[in-house]
């Protein structure tokens, strides 16, 4: 288990995922073991159509949401056992409509129709709810929640990684006559849905395996040449010297006005040059036998995650 303080939830695992593939952040070295061979290469599937191996092991949207709801409520009843009451963080956040896309900008923006509506703003149709705050604790929830006093420098108290380990760890604070566990109810809630016991697989482990084939991917020669293609594509279409699909916005100087005139332009040409060159279709079966080489490769410890993530699912269903 990851062994700092303060666990990162699910949904910053999910955002360090997509900030890790967004980014296409370089491995360096060959491939191991070779190039894997490759299965099917479809004709510029549209990414909502892709399947790959590592999605069997995390969540949909729709599933972060709710272990985010139901994590609050582990938070709430434990609060209640100190005689608080918690509501937890209100968000604004729910499923978008229609299919999920997982893999929307995996090999960067892909979709014609969305490019030329939207450019390379990502973020249009979300809306613009503001940012959940968490509500004020008085100095003694304060306590409860976190673990320590306020004003205690962060990281420092008791805490423990897993739920198993917290029953032997004294967090030197009591509340109503009982001991506080440690790292807090706010760390009691997460250790019970993602660390209750000491073989609990870290919750970012699947997403690392599936940076790791991505990485991988963007090394292999397959990926490579089309991505050279793509390249002389763009070069042909007046952007030139773009290496990577995942440059185009800083190399345009688009970060400011991504869902502008300028940038719907340059979104179209990049969409249209990776369909000319079937960049989708080949990245994403070569994406798919790095997956399916890393699942083999870590089958035992995948099962043992996919047992507990079905506990957590029945956990959210006895939550109501």
């Amino acid at each position: 288990m990851n062994t700092s303080r303060r666990s990162r939830p699910a949904a910053a695992a999910a955002a360090l995922l997509a900030t890790v593939l967004l980014a296409g952040c370089a491995g360096t070295g060959a491939p191991e073991g070779g190039e894997p061979e490759l299965g099917p290469v479809e004709v510029n599937p549209a990414t909502a159509t892709l399947a790959l191996p590592m999605d069997a092991y995390t969540d949909t949207e729709a599933e972060r949401i709710r272990m985010g709801q139901v994590q609050q409520a582990l938070v709430a009843r434990c609060m209640a056992r100190y005689g608080f009451t918690y509501e937890g963080v209100r968000s604004a956040e729910a499923p978008g409509a229609g299919t999920e896309d997982r893999h929307a900008y995996l090999f960067g923006l892909a979709d014609p129709v969305y490019a030329a509506a939207h450019g390379y703003d990502t973020s249009a149709g979300e809306g613009s709810a503001p940012k959940p705050t968490a509500p004020r604790l008085s100095d003694s929830a304060y306590v409860v929640m976190n673990g320590e006093r306020p004003g205690a420098e962060g990281g420092t108290a008791p805490d423990a990684n897993t739920e198993e380990e917290a029953a032997q760890v004294d967090s030197g604070l009591t509340a109503a006559g009982q001991k506080v566990p440690a790292g807090g109810c706010g760390r009691e809630a997460y250790r019970k849905l993602y660390a209750p016991t000491k073989d609990s697989v870290d919750l970012l482990f699947t997403f690392g395996l599936a940076s790791e084939a991505h990485d991988r991917s963007r090394q292999d020669s397959r990926v490579v040449d089309v991505v050279k293609k793509w390249s002389s594509c763009m070069d042909k279409s007046g952007y030139a010297q773009i290496a990577s699909p995942y440059d185009v916005v800083e190399k345009l100087g688009l970060e400011d006005d991504k869902g502008g005139p300028k940038a719907v332009t340059a979104a179209k040409a990049d969409v249209a040059c990776k369909r000319e060159v079937n960049l989708v279709g080949i990245w994403g079966a070569v994406e798919k036998a790095y997956q399916e080489r890393l699942v083999e490769e870590h089958a035992e410890t995948l099962a043992l995650y996919r047992k507990q993530r079905e506990a957590r699912f029945e956990l959210a269903a006895s939550s109501g």
